[in-house]
């Protein structure tokens, strides 16, 4: 009897201590976490806290999301870091946006490219603008392209980032679709948006191009003239008269995209949920208002259709980079 007794002690503690194993790996499970690769309180801690209290908010997860930093290389610690080290976490998410598409473009991610993850979804985009000032000679962009054609040289660009960056590329990509090399730009770079504006209306540049939510009290108090959005469709709001690139013949898009991405081995079965919870998301009114709020448009890119989209994006951001010298 006392041996049974005993047994049956230890029987009771190892079932016990599995099910405590079980119940701490469930818990474990429930917590999801979004790693933002940059410091507190720039974009990529906006796209973090995006999915973090939408989820929440909106009663899609049970627990908080935990948010992480892990800045480094605009990006490439964390790129390293979830193919090196957690590869296969199914409640891991990573911010990321259409810079990160410009800089595994540019080889800046290391030996990675960006068919080593899995991309997950985009939530909410900016969109890149063509802008002068009200005074200026183009009502149009089909104007400004005239002129561009004939004398290069002679209109000066100018945005918040260096020869190779999005807002270059944003003026790179406008000349290349009217057949003008980007190598024939005049480019000036700014440390932002707010020098580079200051530089358009003190007519230190002519051509600006930089992003729409940015714009909004320009265009209120008449200062600037957005030539072009370049959005797949027209814009809503304060925005609704702008036109499109498309529209006036050029085709040209440059979606700022706050998205995010998962480790290269992560289950199908994981993916898909993430891709589910990502599009109920995006389709609530709640989240809605949060997005707008962080002067967001919607965009709305899940799963494979996203993964290919930014698969697409960086191809074309290699072979522009390649067409002007920045890489080989």
């Amino acid at each position: 009897m006392r041996f049974n007794s005993v047994f049956l002690r230890s029987s009771v503690s190892l079932v016990l201590g599995a099910a405590l194993m079980v119940g701490t790996a469930q818990a474990q499970a429930e917590t999801t976490e979004c790693i933002a690769p940059a410091k507190p309180g720039g974009g990529y801690d906006l796209t973090c806290r995006l999915a973090a209290n939408g989820l929440q908010k909106t009663g899609m997860i049970d627990k908080p999301m935990m948010v992480s930093y892990m800045p480094g290389g605009i990006g490439a610690v964390a790129y390293n870091h979830v193919n090196g080290v957690r590869p296969d976490d199914p409640n891991l998410i990573v911010a990321a946006s259409t810079g990160a598409a410009v800089n595994l473009a540019l080889g800046k991610f290391g030996e990675y490219d960006a068919d080593e993850v899995r991309w997950l979804g985009a939530l909410g985009a900016d969109y890149g603008a063509i802008v002068v000032k009200t005074d200026a000679p183009w009502d149009n962009l089909g104007a400004l392209m005239k002129d561009l054609k004939t004398q290069p040289g002679e209109i000066v660009f100018g945005a918040g980032g260096t020869v190779g960056s999005q807002d270059w590329m944003k003026a790179a990509l406008t000349a290349k679709a009217a057949g003008i090399s980007p190598r024939d730009l005049r480019y000036v770079a700014f440390e932002g948006g707010g020098e580079s504006l200051a530089a358009l209306l003190g007519e230190h540049i002519d051509v600006y191009t930089g992003d729409l939510s940015e714009l909004r009290s320009h265009l209120e108090s008449g200062t600037v003239r957005v030539l072009a959005a370049l959005s797949e469709e027209r814009l809503e709001g304060p925005y609704e008269d702008i036109p499109t690139a498309a529209e006036q013949g050029y085709d040209v898009q440059w979606p700022i995209w706050r998205g995010y991405y998962m480790g290269p081995e992560v289950s199908d079965e994981a993916y898909q949920q993430w891709v589910s919870k990502l599009e109920d998301l995006a389709k609530n009114e709640t989240f809605a208002e949060l997005r707008e709020a962080r002067g967001l448009f919607p965009m709305s890119r899940f799963g494979d259709d996203f993964d290919a989209y930014v698969k697409d994006q960086v191809a074309e951001f290699k072979g522009l980079a390649k067409e002007v010298g920045l890489i080989k």
